[in-house]
């Protein structure tokens, strides 16, 4: 009977045995990572200075054969302020492809910021002043009016009086009559909008303004050493012989908007800087860089060429 019992216990040990070397193990579930962040995309590139500027009415991109004078001609402007604008110390010296300042830098109003950027400030005590002085202390008590009985008490007390001091009459001032309504000015036109031009020679007209640029201004018969006069009052801001085909070169900025231009002369009799007035001699003509004795004149209107002929006056 024992035997029978120890086989069956080491049959169900064998079964047992057997059951648990048949199970698998559990699998092995990995973590599932975190896909990284995808790399930030590059950023667009950032058009460059010269290609923004180019597109702008404010500046002008050097062309093969240009010079710093001519380009302020054609611009109304002083090629000395172009200089300044660009930085340029040389005014000869100008590259093609290069951009240029043609209108003065527009003010901005924004004043620099401190370099720290910090702004200090005194560390003032609770119930301090902010103005800077030490705060101001009362006695104690109720003001009490003014009167020689209590300043006399005050006295006797031994104490210094906070007494209201009797408020000074003020002088009636009498009723200012009512101010008439001032009269409306009419605006002003614009400063400096209208020159009186006069003749800058005397010769006969043997070339006219055209439209399509092949002339940009007048030819006036002339002999060389004959008067070039100033059309108009204004200053002097180029005399030279820097731009090619006008010879002997005589600029005058009238004003914000006129320049005149005056072409070939034999000498020059004014200087950059100096301001004249109409009728006043500033060259004598001549045939520099022109084939026959002649004064090639112009009118730029905000650097753009307009006929003479519509601007001066009758001849007589």
């Amino acid at each position: 009977m024992n035997r029978i019992w120890r086989h069956a216990f080491c049959l169900a040990a064998l079964l047992l045995i057997a059951a648990c070397s048949s199970r698998q193990s559990a699998p092995v579930i990995e973590r599932a990572q975190t896909p990284a962040a995808p790399p930030p995309k590059p950023a667009a590139p950032v058009a460059s200075p010269a290609g923004g500027a180019a597109a702008s009415a404010d500046f002008y991109t050097v062309k093969r054969g240009d010079t710093l004078y001519g380009i302020a001609l054609d611009h109304g402007q002083d090629y000395k302020d172009l200089a300044a604008w660009n930085n340029l110390a040389d005014p000869n010296l100008i590259r093609v492809g290069q951009v240029l300042r043609i209108t003065p830098p527009a003010a901005t109003g924004v004043q620099p910021a401190p370099e720290s950027g910090v702004v200090v400030r005194p560390i003032v005590p609770p119930g301090a002043s902010t103005a800077g002085t030490a705060p101001k202390t009362e006695p104690s008590g109720a003001k009490k009016p003014y009167s020689d009985e209590t300043l006399a008490q005050m006295q006797r007390d031994g104490a210094r009086p906070a007494v209201a001091a009797a408020p000074a009459a003020k002088p009636t001032e009498p009723a200012r009559p009512a101010e008439a309504a001032k009269p409306v000015e009419p605006a002003k036109a614009a400063e400096g909008e209208d020159v009186a031009w006069g003749w800058p020679a005397t010769g006969r007209l043997i070339g006219q303004f055209t439209e399509s640029g092949a002339n940009k201004g007048i030819d006036i018969a002339a002999k060389v050493g004959d008067p070039v006069l100033a059309a108009g009052p204004g200053r002097v801001v180029y005399s030279g012989q820097g731009l090619r085909g006008y010879g002997r070169l005589i600029i005058i900025k009238h004003n914000n908007t006129y320049l005149s231009a005056y072409a070939h002369n034999n000498a020059l009799l004014v200087k950059e800087g100096q301001n004249v007035v109409r009728g006043q001699k500033i060259a004598e003509a001549g045939n520099s860089d022109s084939e026959v004795p002649k004064l090639h004149f112009e009118i730029r209107r905000q650097g753009k060429p307009v006929d003479p002929l519509k601007l001066l006056p009758e001849q007589r």
